[in-house]
């Protein structure tokens, strides 16, 4: 594999990678420093190269990025530029909106029979209905399951089943409606309470 072709296959792989001097714990020079603080201000997760241990890299990349210095600074395997470029973006808003578009979810958004079928799983007789669009969903969800359960317990039995739909980003927005079947909750009956003496 030539150096042309491991540098491709860098910017192909990563969305945002830097190649610099150093490393972003340890930069070799001011320049890479202060890209580094500009990228782990906005709190965006990158690639890194350092240009100082990969000579081959060193030489031939500023041939193909037409750019002579390091660091250089990559999003979506085009070039944005080096220090002082980040700075003057960051610092007018535009670099942020840049990078956000290399954040990937593991999918589409999450359609409403997968979510219906994930509560399903744990609560099998419940009756689910769905409302919303995208990752903001109202759902109900009416289950024997619940009785004798604290309004919080139901609603973290009902929210565990979600779990790995919500940490992918897939589903970021709940409004959550437990309750139980009529036939379900306890009879509660009026009486007279007789005292003997």
């Amino acid at each position: 594999m030539s150096t042309q072709d491991i540098i491709e296959k860098q910017l192909a792989d990563n969305a945002v990678i830097l190649y610099m001097k150093g490393v972003p714990t340890a930069p070799e020079c001011g320049f890479s420093a202060k890209a580094v603080g500009i990228l782990n201000t906005i709190n965006i997760p990158f690639a890194y190269v350092d240009v100082l241990k990969a000579p081959f890299i060193r030489e031939k990349l500023p041939k193909i990025s037409k750019w002579a210095t390091f660091p250089q600074l990559f999003i979506n395997g085009e070039l944005v530029g080096g220090c002082d470029i980040m700075e003057s973006m960051s610092n007018d808003g535009s670099l942020l909106p840049m990078l956000q578009t290399t954040i990937k979810t593991d999918s589409e958004t999450v359609t409403h029979s997968e979510v219906s079928n994930l509560i399903s799983q744990a609560y099998p007789k419940a009756k689910i209905s769905i409302e919303g669009q995208g990752c903001d969903l109202t759902i109900s969800v009416e289950s024997e399951d619940f009785a004798g359960l604290s309004l919080v317990k139901q609603h973290q039995g009902v929210m565990a089943t979600l779990n790995d739909v919500l940490a992918s980003g897939r589903l970021h927005a709940i409004t959550l409606k437990t309750s139980i079947p009529e036939e379900a909750q306890p009879v509660v009956q009026a009486g007279l309470l007789q005292i003997q003496s």
